[in-house]
């Protein structure tokens, strides 16, 4: 996995931010889960999770992003899984998933 940030963005303003890149799979999901809870740990308000570099996510990434969710649902906040390319959409989809978690979803431009 290239991997993971979550410091501010100054454009966006928000802190809750991490970014995933590449694959969040068994080889990956222990360094990610603790960069989770860590900001869990020492932050507010919603959890985002920036997706538009994540190529793909194994049953282990999935297990964690579901943990995750319940662990910020539990705290009364909210797991957002921003901007997921199209091969996350569909495994999201398929898991069915993407009714129980909170997606937002890149809105893409519409070519004549």
């Amino acid at each position: 996995m290239n991997f993971i940030d979550h410091k501010p963005n100054q454009e966006e303003n928000e802190e809750n931010v991490v970014r995933l890149a590449g694959l969040l799979d068994v080889r990956s999901v222990g360094d990610v889960r603790q960069e989770l809870n860590e900001l869990i740990d020492s932050s507010d308000g919603d959890v985002i999770v920036d997706l538009a570099a994540l190529d793909a996510l194994d049953a282990t990434g999935l297990g964690l992003l579901v943990a995750t969710h319940r662990r910020t649902e539990r705290m009364g906040r909210h797991l957002v899984l921003r901007h997921p390319l199209p091969p996350v959409v569909r495994i999201l989809a398929v898991t069915r998933l993407s009714r129980i978690l909170h997606v937002e979803r890149t809105v893409l431009p519409l070519s004549a």
